[in-house]
């Protein structure tokens, strides 16, 4: 044999051992690959397809561990693995007589974001729409142990098994195309439990939340119209789901962090309705309990003469917050802006979402992460009390003087108002109003929040009437 042919068989023996992969049968969704963090300490769930009715083996290399499983006729197979305290690299071998090997794995903290244009908002910006803080967030932004998953938009009439997407290691070039409301709240979690962390982001903007919801979560509504779905636009129920999140239903996660509302603001009572009905659809769906569900109130926005009055959504979100048990809402009154939708300080907001998250979540005492909320009020002559729950050391405006309450008698005519702080309550008068029967705060489209807890997050919108909103 010449040597020539020697040298060209020795080569197709190399090039074919450093690519088994490629001949592999085992076929897993996008989001089980390389980089990819998992979900520490808990059982994960892996699946994918492979060789018609042959032995699907893994070895996870954390605790070398081996597992197996009989694929069906149809080459699907699904078992659940177990995954250890965080840390990493790690990696996973996965064969079915042939073998495909997932390296450079994170075991660490997994949060699922979700939502419309908010959450979608890159850090880098919008065009002529900045985040601030972003070309300083991009420098620092390289960290190996914090790592991204975007899916691709697209949309289904049916419930999809698989999407199209990467992980990608955070560094200063994929930093700017992620999501900048789940950048930083990744980053803070990251910082202060000092583990490994994976974001999974899956939002569109412009999307209202029906779509976001699974067919059986939309049955429980009936004022959802089943529209045609033969193209399956973003505005038809379920088809968000079908495409962006179903795929990812039973991947390991610790819970989810949701910004949208703005689609919905003409449906108030709809959505009240609605939000927590995605949870409980979603948490149905993972089938891993009652996993944290924190989520952004939309920020003011717009002209005040204008209708709809966006602060009926606002309230709907509030209620919201106390529907179901482990959720929250961030509220983020104090940071709108009037002519645009999407709030260029999303630190701020996503700090938010991350304080209810190492509160709650993950329990670090001394952290209150709630915003002050609106208890009861007492009428007494011309004057109304306030007090509020979750604030354990009382309210402050930090030195201003409080100018977004209103007050109105029995013509429900609301007008200015005064207004002081008194510890954990506001005491409210109006001379305009002697009787006063109603009273709300910041209870508009736009407006700067200026009442605060001493934790210094701000209160939400809310008022003590429950008049119909003119629509």
């Amino acid at each position: 044999m010449s040597e020539k042919i020697v040298r060209y068989f020795g080569l197709l023996i190399v090039f074919i051992s450093i690519n088994m992969d490629l001949f592999a049968t085992i076929k897993l969704p996008a989001f089980f690959g390389d980089n990819m963090v998992l979900q520490q300490q808990t059982d994960v769930a892996i699946w994918g397809t492979a060789k018609e009715n042959s032995i699907v083996k893994v070895l996870t290399s954390w605790n070398n561990k081996n597992y197996s499983i009989k694929a069906g006729a149809d080459g699907k197979w699904k078992l659940k693995i177990v995954t250890i305290k965080a840390g990493g690299p790690y990696s996973i071998l996965i064969s079915d007589g042939k073998p495909l090997k997932l390296e450079n794995i994170l075991l660490g903290e997994v949060w699922f974001c979700s939502g419309q244009s908010n959450m979608e908002m890159p850090l880098k910006g919008y065009m002529s729409q900045p985040v601030i803080g972003s070309l300083e967030a991009t420098v620092n932004a390289p960290a190996s142990n914090m790592r991204f998953f975007t899916t691709a938009k697209t949309t289904s009439a049916n419930p999809l098994d698989t999407c199209k997407g990467s992980w990608q290691i955070c560094n200063s070039e994929t930093a700017p195309e992620f999501s900048a409301t789940a950048f930083f709240y990744g980053r803070m979690l990251q910082k202060i439990l000092n583990v490994p962390v994976g974001l999974i982001h899956s939002s569109w903007s412009g999307t209202a939340i029906q779509p976001w919801l699974s067919e059986d979560g939309c049955k429980d509504f009936d004022f959802i119209k089943d529209t045609s779905k033969a193209k399956s636009p973003p505005s038809s129920p379920s088809t968000l789901f079908n495409a962006m999140v179903n795929p990812i239903v039973g991947y390991g996660i610790k819970g989810v962090i949701w910004y949208q509302g703005e689609s919905n603001r003409v449906e108030p009572e709809n959505y009240e309705k609605l939000m927590p009905g995605l949870i409980t659809d979603w948490r149905t769906k993972w089938q891993i309990g009652d996993f944290p569900f924190y989520y952004m109130q939309i920020a003011p926005v717009g002209k005040n003469e204008n209708k709809p009055n966006s602060a009926f959504l606002r309230e709907a979100q509030l209620k919201s917050s106390t529907a179901l048990p482990n959720i929250g809402m961030a509220c983020i009154l104090d940071i709108g802006e009037q002519n645009l939708v999407h709030p260029a300080n999303k630190e701020i907001g996503s700090n938010r979402l991350a304080y209810l998250a190492l509160s709650q979540t993950y329990q670090i005492k001394g952290i209150n992460g709630f915003s002050p909320k609106f208890k009861e009020v007492t009428f007494k002559n011309e004057t109304a009390k306030i007090t509020f729950s979750d604030a354990p050391n009382g309210l402050t405006s930090f030195g201003k003087t409080l100018s977004n309450f209103e007050m109105a008698g029995e013509d429900k005519v609301f007008h200015p108002a005064t207004a002081v702080i008194t510890r954990e309550s506001v005491t409210v008068k109006c001379t305009a109003v002697p009787v006063p029967v109603a009273v709300r705060y910041a209870f508009k489209s736009f407006v700067i929040g200026d009442l605060f807890g001493v934790n210094g997050l701000p209160v939400s919108s809310f008022r003590t009437d429950n008049w119909e909103r003119e629509k």
